[in-house]
């Protein structure tokens, strides 16, 4: 009997479930999601008709997944723009150049250390190098930081990364998918993938007059079919030349985020990417066996430690860049340090390319711990600022002048200055003011 529909409700009743009880503990809902589907899958038992094994639906499941990365991505591209990169001037592209810099080497290096093959280094690297632009815009508005001196570095670097991530996958993808082995073919296989990416934005910029009139589209209904199909198309095509599906996701909704019709997009498709994008964490979570997490524990966290590191001394430089102050500067570090939806998309890529297993369980442990541990270093980054030896002496600085503020109105009262009257009866003169003028 044809369980299917069966499995995919159960499927997405575990999925609520992660989301509410992340809801529940004000956390991001990326691990639990993952950890929902690592508690069940191919090594899971059955109970009748309840088969958390999900052997009938797994196709159904992981093509949902997919659709979630081309959602996650599409509606990326709807955010960020090329002539918002362009207007965010050089303090981004300075710091993003030296986050994207130190990260990256330093996630080579990790590769080539633990004796990877080439393939495999690349995409560790990429893994290790970007952060999740889903949870580090989520934590700033939780927190309430987006009006922050910060802030505006640490959206700048993602905005970077972003571009980095759009370059470096369609050329990773090529590499990986193509199976080109030698220099030429890996050249070859690069400047398509560049190809791509070019012809695509330019011809999207040329033709936005154009797009602008065929958008106007008053129903809602043919509205959405029409990008949807646009966004499938074109994810599509980049698959048949070797390009990551995803980036051509990304790359028309570059294209439409410059029309005038990129703010209705947004509305319509967001929650198509929060359903579709809880599946894939779901999703990439079945795929991951837990007994078979053992050999990946170590490098997962040798990984983490390395991030850890690189975002702190990469946030210190580029917010130094910046003007901004050293604990603002460390803000920015482990704000920005939670890996999510990219290392798994990259993960995924080496999965389709036939590359070492571990690379699954690797990121799997990997962006679990850093999902777990970015919000909670985010949260408390002011706190372990104030630990460093700047942050002991700016404390010591503002407490010694706090006293001597303290000192100076002790002398006002013992001298009877009237000119600046304690704080208590301050208070009271307004407030007596206050209510005499409202009965006056």
């Amino acid at each position: 009997m044809d369980h299917r529909v069966f499995e995919v409700g159960l499927a997405l009743g575990l999925a609520a479930l992660a989301a509410l009880l992340a809801s529940r503990l004000r956390f991001s809902i990326v691990p639990f999601l993952i950890l929902a589907g690592m508690a069940v899958g191919p090594h899971a038992p059955k109970f009748g008709i309840v088969d958390l094994r999900f052997q009938e639906s797994a196709e159904i499941i992981a093509f949902l997944g997919r659709m979630g990365v081309l959602f996650l991505l599409f509606y990326l591209g709807l955010e960020f723009s090329v002539s918002r990169l362009v207007r965010a001037g050089r303090s981004i592209a300075v710091g993003g150049s030296i986050y994207i810099g130190i990260n990256f080497t330093a996630a080579l290096a990790f590769g080539f250390l633990m004796g990877w093959p080439f393939k495999e280094v690349m995409i560790a690297a990429g893994i290790i190098a970007t952060s999740s632009s889903a949870i580090v815009a989520k934590m700033l508005f939780d927190l309430r930081r987006t009006a922050n001196p910060e802030t505006e570095m640490i959206l700048g670097i993602i905005m970077f990364e972003d571009v980095f991530l759009a370059v470096y996958l369609s050329l990773v993808s090529g590499i990986v998918l193509s199976g080109a082995t030698s220099v030429g073919g890996v050249l070859l296989s690069a400047g398509l993938a560049l190809g791509f990416i070019l012809g695509l934005l330019v011809i999207g910029r040329l033709a936005t007059p154009w797009l602008n009139r065929v958008l106007r589209i008053s129903s809602n209904e043919v509205f959405v079919i029409v990008i949807f199909a646009a966004l499938m198309l074109v994810a599509g095509f980049a698959e048949t030349i070797k390009v990551a599906e995803a980036i051509g996701a990304l790359l028309i909704g570059l294209v439409l985020s410059e029309t005038e019709h990129s703010e209705r997009i947004e509305h319509l498709v967001l929650p198509f990417r929060d359903f579709f994008g809880a599946l894939f964490f779901f999703n990439f979570g079945l795929t991951i066996d837990p007994t078979a997490l053992g050999g990946a524990v170590w490098p997962a966290l040798g990984a983490v430690v390395l991030t850890v590191v690189g975002n702190v001394v990469a946030g210190v430089l580029a917010g130094r860049s910046a003007g901004l102050k050293p604990g603002q500067s460390m803000t920015v570090g482990l704000t920005i340090v939670s890996r999510g939806e990219f290392s798994i998309i990259l993960a995924n890529l080496g999965k389709a390319g036939g590359l070492m297993p571990m690379l699954q369980p690797f990121a799997a442990l990997y962006v679990l711990i850093l999902a777990i541990l970015g919000p909670l270093l985010t949260k408390e980054s002011e706190r372990i600022y104030g630990l460093t030896p700047s942050g002991r002496r700016e404390r010591a600085a503002a407490e010694e002048q706090e006293r001597e503020r303290e000192r100076e109105r002790q002398r006002a009262l013992l001298e009877g200055d009237e000119d600046e009257p304690p704080p208590d009866a301050e208070g009271e003169r307004r407030l007596w003011a206050a209510t005499w003028d409202g009965h006056g």
